[in-house]
């Protein structure tokens, strides 16, 4: 691989279309992946930035079949969902495509063609799960039942969720089919296979030797471990009717399985940008002079770094990843995320609740990043970095130096005079910005980048506290102009360096220097390079804010939506208690069970959870403790028909003597609910329950 390539190919984890992006999508993949294809443009550089849903697989078919919808109806709705909200989150990709689309059914068939013409499949016949009611085979996800290693009766065919191992769906103890539910019987199938054993020597020497020091250590050790376990001939064709049909005699009824198509994907996505441009896609897959990045979490690692290189190597005329820097995976507020339990912060829902603040989730994701450990993505200090940061710090220093320029010169950039030692230094340290956040980026290193572009607000925030062109003003003009001169090299370096990081605030900025209509924009290189970025006599825009406060209160509506998320969780997996041990007819027969009213109620004292209750229930108006506070106020009990336990010995709480029991219940929230007797006014006071 050339060490100065000639053009950059980067991919992003293709998404999964049966629900919409969330946080922990943004934060392990695209936000990178954005952040670095944005650098290479601004560098100049030849780039080809390319993604698209994954649209194939047995979830997919699932929840068709849950929805009673087709698999198209399943991956339309979210492919646009998906396609909107990455638009709308400002992701630069050149082409957003979808396995779906005939170039990619034709890339991927043509792809198998090849392989299978040179020899590269060991074709097997197997038994398979077969569901005789349905007439189907069984894909792994449409198999459960009890884990062989640690007894979850609810695991899946490929993969128990408790534990996290990995098996075969013939493995399971007691399967069923989760289409009807019935046991499956084996049943004869050929399936076409690749033999990654066969590439163990190549993967070896292009990775664990040729990649020790540049691929990041989550990424090398994973790979490691897989080789170390030895590699197994995996299945590249299944038994379904939802993907891309198997071009082969005897592969009726077979696709491809969806992680033998969906990296496909990537080149398919290629294809379709540039056809689109009028532009050849095979420099950008064949050509040495390339560079090829894959941007994903770390639950893709195999994938792109055992699998699809074996098979751009057994396919013979494609280039391999120069780098694969996964991330590991971001939590939430101190939980793992959970599509299936809600508890996440999705994209569409976001760009609602806080817009035009795409910029201030972007910052956040990357200076908290999980690049090398998983890391806890909370409210709190999502709220922070805007408030100290991005508003403190960034907008602070902007907001300044344009307030003022107008203030000063009418907006007109003023001709500076000898610079100071300090401003010298100023001017170099900003120079030297441009290489040292490029460092950062090409070693993947996004939270430290991040950083220093914050080092660089910092530097024009502290040059103006220290210089303080307000007070200068007042006794030396000239040197004011100076200081505001050099403020405002500061800003436009700031312009531009921000855009792969905050590419919303880049904008706002550059219209605000009013750079872009003016024949002064600048490239990365510039940044470094150039003496003066603005030149004096330029004219400048008003002041606007780049960022707002956010406010606790908004902070709080996202952490009571996860409240809720919380407690709906809760309410839907909670068991109905065991039964108690069993009684005999004449112990129920003891009991007095009366329907009664509640006529009077008040707060007892000092106490939590406890209401003093005044009862008629019929035979005697009595004193009943209850503690049932936390559910109720006084007020909204008094009326209210209960049933009432009447001959519980009586017994005192907190010096007042308690004379029965009133049944209650608790709702799966957690909240209190009376045992009501019917409504009807036929049912007096008195009457007993039996």
């Amino acid at each position: 691989m050339s060490t100065n390539p000639k053009r950059y190919t980067i991919t992003a984890a293709l998404p999964y279309t049966n629900g919409p992006i969330h946080i922990g999508h943004l934060a392990g993949v695209y936000v990178p992946a954005d952040i670095y294809a944005r650098y290479q443009r601004l560098t100049g550089n030849d780039v080809a930035f390319v993604c698209g849903s994954d649209e194939h697989g047995v979830p997919i078919t699932i929840k068709a079949k849950k929805e009673g919808v087709s698999p198209q109806d399943v991956v339309d709705k979210y492919h646009a969902i998906i396609k909107k909200s990455f638009e709308d989150f400002g992701i630069t990709f050149d082409n957003y495509s979808r396995t779906s689309a005939q170039i990619h059914h034709e890339t991927a068939s043509d792809f198998f063609l090849e392989l299978y013409k040179k020899g590269e499949f060991i074709e097997e016949v197997t038994e398979q799960l077969y569901d005789e009611e349905a007439k189907q085979f069984l894909a792994d996800r449409f198999v459960i039942g009890t884990c062989p290693k640690c007894g979850n009766e609810e695991a899946y065919g490929d993969q128990c969720e408790k534990c996290g191992t990995s098996h075969n769906a013939t493995d399971l103890i007691n399967p069923k089919s989760a289409i009807t539910g019935n046991a499956p019987t084996l049943k004869e199938t050929k399936h076409w296979f690749l033999p990654l054993d066969k590439h163990e020597d190549f993967l070896k020497e292009w990775i664990l030797k040729g990649h020790k020091k540049d691929w990041k250590p989550n990424v090398y050790g994973q790979v490691k471990s897989w080789i170390d376990d030895g590699l197994r001939p995996r299945a590249v064709t299944r038994d379904l009717d939802w993907g891309i049909p198997v071009p082969v005699e005897g592969g009726e009824g077979k696709v491809l399985y969806v992680w033998f198509d969906a990296p496909i994907g990537y080149i398919s996505a290629t294809k379709e940008w540039a056809e689109r441009e009028g532009k050849d896609w095979e420099p950008y897959w064949k050509d040495e002079n390339t560079k090829l990045v894959h941007f994903i979490g770390k639950d893709n690692i195999v994938f792109h770094c055992i699998i699809f290189p074996s098979m751009l190597k057994a396919e013979g005329s494609y280039i391999l990843p120069d780098n694969v820097p996964a991330n590991e995976f971001l939590n939430l507020e101190g939980n793992k995320l959970s599509t299936s339990k809600n508890w996440a912060v999705w994209l569409p829902e976001y760009l609602e609740d806080f817009p035009d603040k795409q910029d201030v989730l972007r910052y956040a994701l990357t200076a908290n990043a999980p690049e090398t450990k998983d890391n806890d993505f909370t409210w709190k200090d999502f709220q922070a970095r805007n408030n100290n940061e991005l508003v403190a710090i960034f907008g602070n220093f902007i907001n300044r130096v344009v307030v003022l320029t107008n203030k000063y010169y009418n907006g007109i950039i003023p001709e500076p005079s000898d610079y100071s030692q300090v401003d010298e230094e100023t001017l170099a340290a900003v120079k030297a910005y441009p290489d040292v956040i490029a460092s950062s980026i090409e070693r993947y290193r996004f939270r430290e980048a991040s950083q220093e572009l914050m080092n660089l607000a910092r530097l024009g925030n502290k040059y103006l506290a220290d210089e303080e062109p307000w007070k200068v003003i007042k006794e030396d003009e000239a040197r004011t102009k100076t200081i505001m001169f050099v403020a405002l090299q500061i800003a436009s370096a700031l312009a531009t360096i921000s855009e792969p990081f905050l590419p919303f605030t880049s904008s706002k900025l550059k219209s605000i220097l009013n750079v872009s209509s003016s024949g002064v924009e600048m490239s990365w290189e510039d940044i470094s390079t150039k003496d003066i970025l603005l030149p004096a006599g330029h004219q400048i825009g008003k002041a606007e804010l780049l960022f707002n406060k956010i406010e606790d209160k908004d902070i709080q509506a996202q952490l009571d939506k996860l409240e809720a998320s919380k407690k709906a969780n809760e309410a839907a997996n909670k068991a109905a208690e065991p039964q108690k041990e069993e009684i005999t007819f004449d112990d129920f027969t003891k009991l007095d069970l009366r329907v009664g009213t509640i006529i009077e109620a008040e707060k007892m004292p000092k106490a939590k959870k406890l209401l003093v209750l005044k009862v008629d229930t019929g035979i005697d108006t009595r004193t009943i403790v209850s503690g049932i506070a936390e559910s109720f106020t006084a007020e909204e009990v008094i009326g209210k028909r209960v049933t009432v336990l009447v001959n519980l010995a009586p017994r005192k709480l907190r010096g007042v003597e308690s004379e029965g029991m009133i049944l209650m219940t608790e709702s799966p929230e957690g909240k209190l609910v009376f045992v009501n007797p019917d409504a009807n006014q036929d049912v007096a006071n008195g009457l007993q329950i039996s």
